[in-house]
């Protein structure tokens, strides 16, 4: 058996926090992963308003850009906005509706799926030190690395994702 043969990885960069890019990412993952990939989804810039959580988590170290930053970024999947036709949230909304009338899973249960389904969910330190977030803030049950780390796994996917 070849070496290409042999790699049956997926990888992604998750560098958008839109959520309609969001439920794509996951939908692509546990799709993968349901095929018997094993998947890292790599959480990085805006992604990582992906992984928040919802609710405020007091972090005492923290300088005045970093405090700025964590109150104008999204806190978690319920609070993403849409990329297109937003709308001040109306659009948004109407996604969600529009998805429950469907019987499309919500982006939470895509992520719970995605872990049930064993899909490494990883966040970028580089930027957790630029953007001033701290482990504390983002949800249990992710890891945490550079970019090195993301690029030796991409080396073994067959499929390698930007979104």
């Amino acid at each position: 058996m070849s070496t290409e043969e042999k790699k049956n990885n997926a990888t992604m960069i998750v560098f958008d926090g839109d959520l309609d890019k969001a439920i794509a990412s996951f939908i692509i993952a546990t799709g993968a992963a349901a095929m018997g990939k094993q998947v890292t989804m790599f959480f990085t810039f805006w992604g990582l308003n992906v992984l928040r959580k919802e609710e405020h988590i007091e972090i005492k170290d923290k300088n005045f850009l970093e405090k700025m930053f964590a109150k104008m970024m999204p806190r978690g999947p319920k609070k993403l906005k849409l990329s297109k036709m937003n709308y001040g949230g109306a659009g948004s909304h109407l996604m969600k509706k529009m998805m429950k009338e469907h019987n499309v899973s919500t982006l939470p249960e895509l992520i719970e799926m995605a872990q049930d389904l064993d899909v490494k969910m990883v966040a970028c330190t580089m930027t957790m030190d630029v953007m001033g977030l701290k482990e504390e803030e983002l949800m249990d049950g992710i890891e945490y690395a550079g970019v090195a780390s993301y690029l030796a796994e991409a080396e073994d996917g067959n499929v390698n994702l930007f979104i």
